[in-house]
């Protein structure tokens, strides 16, 4: 788990806003951050205080009483060396654990005047200690990838190249290829890694909530909105990555709205009237065909070409079928199970010859589906999921026949076309590239892949 000074680092630019002092200690004590506005009211300074036990400091501190009961508390006086100050104070959590404390100070005469906008900074405070357990934190790194096959390696190679830089990525690949993995692999990898990696899902969430998901709303910007706002996912993924899964679900309205952001480093609060800054790694995926999306307008040209700046294609699990076997292996290691399965010759043989439309999340489901049916510790056909079990045994019913000369001439040129697409990408300049390479037109070359149903 990463230390409490590792993930509020982030928030320091925020806090130091807020007009009110701030001081923030770990789980054991230590002042981990104060802004500058604490040091106005106390009279203690940075350097006195941060990297030390809060008591030390500030005998008699009710902090880490705080967070050692997990009970608040509010409007605690103080008097310190002659300055008079009220203290609130809050134990901050992640997932249900609390792993620090935060103190929100405002002197004396502050309170008298300005009790309304102490209740506010109180909320918004709130909302960065509710953020900080927002922040999804990233699994899976290259080392957790799983495979051989020389396509996927290649993929790997491009991703770790470019990981470390700024460039935004695009990752396309069919349900279930490990987009996402890829994603939270690349930010780890990133010197972002220490800031949140933050996903958000286009397609799972209504289109008439993406907008204030992304960039929040001020307080009382629509019916409804709650009083004190909401901080948006592009201010949470400040510094670090936002991950937009399925973009190309996103309304064409909001896809404007987002080139801006990426254009001019800036977002403005639905609501706002201040525009913010902010510094944010976009990685986009998707299982559709954007290319395709854009030609019919569904998709915006120019926004296609801004989150397209690195391409990787995850291939489908039937286009590395030489990989089933470790995939099998890891996922039978990894169930937490103690009994050592092993899997019949003939089931493996089903596994690799399947085409795996639900690719490496249907054949994990698979074989947990088959730990379970199985009476001992070997898995049969028999403990194979019913759609698994019926497409194998109408193969087995399906007589052999010789190909026609039609079929041969699909066949043949059908892999002639996937093997120079391999060779020069599937990107817009890929594509017309292998269409140079065949001898045909651009237009050719997509019908011919419609045709004969190639998918890369």
């Amino acid at each position: 788990m990463l230390k409490v000074s590792d993930r509020i680092g982030w928030l320091e630019g925020i806090i130091e806003a807020v007009h009110d002092g701030i001081l923030v200690i770990d789980r054991d004590g230590i002042v981990q951050l104060v802004n500058e506005e604490y040091t106005n009211i106390t009279g203690v300074d940075k350097e006195q205080i941060i990297g030390k036990p809060l008591t030390d400091v500030r005998p008699g501190a009710q902090l880490p009483t705080v967070v050692r009961t997990g009970r608040p508390q509010e409007g605690v006086f103080r008097k310190e060396k002659g300055l008079e100050y009220v203290v609130d104070m809050a134990p901050i959590y992640d997932n249900n654990e609390i792993i620090g404390g935060v103190s929100v100070c405002k002197s004396i005469p502050e309170v008298y005047q300005l009790s309304v906008e102490l209740k506010k900074n109180k909320q918004r405070v709130n909302q960065l200690v509710n953020a900080i357990g927002r922040i999804h934190q990233v699994k899976y790194t290259f080392s957790n990838m799983i495979g051989t096959n020389q396509r996927f390696k290649k993929v790997i190679h491009q991703a770790k190249k470019i990981a470390p830089t700024d460039l935004n990525v695009l990752i396309t690949g069919e349900s279930g290829t490990g987009k996402e993995l890829f994603s939270q692999a690349i930010h780890h990898a990133s010197p972002r890694k220490a800031y949140p990696f933050v996903p958000v899902n286009c397609a799972a969430i209504p289109s008439a909530l993406l907008e204030s998901e992304l960039f929040g709303y001020e307080e009382g910007a629509f019916t409804n909105s709650k009083k004190d706002g909401k901080v948006g996912l592009f201010e949470l993924a400040n510094k670090g990555t936002l991950f937009l899964d399925e973009i190309g679900d996103m309304p064409m309205d909001l896809q404007a709205k987002l080139l801006r952001v990426l254009q001019e480093g800036t977002f403005r609060k639905i609501g706002g009237l201040k525009e913010q800054h902010i510094d944010v790694r976009i990685i986009a995926a998707t299982n559709k065909d954007l290319v395709n999306m854009v030609k019919k307008e569904r998709f915006r040209e120019d926004l296609y070409y801004r989150i397209n700046t690195v391409h990787l294609a995850i291939p489908p699990l039937r286009a590395r079928k030489d990989d089933i076997p470790k995939f099998v292996s890891s996922f039978m290691d990894n169930q937490g199970n103690s009994t050592q399965f092993q899997v019949e010759e003939d089931v493996m043989n089903t596994l690799i010859q399947y085409e795996w439309p639900g690719n490496i999340r249907e054949l994990k489901n698979t074989i947990h589906y088959a730990m379970n049916m199985a009476d001992h510790d070997v898995i049969t056909f028999d403990n194979l999921p019913e759609t698994i079990k019926l497409a194998f045994q109408h193969h087995k019913r399906t007589p052999h026949h010789h190909h026609s000369l039609e079929e041969l001439i699909r066949e043949t040129e059908k892999k002639a076309i996937v093997a120079v697409l391999q060779e020069t990408g599937v990107t817009v300049k890929g594509k017309k590239a292998a269409a140079k390479k065949l001898g045909i037109s651009l237009a050719s070359l997509y019908n011919k892949m419609s045709k004969l149903q190639i998918d890369l």
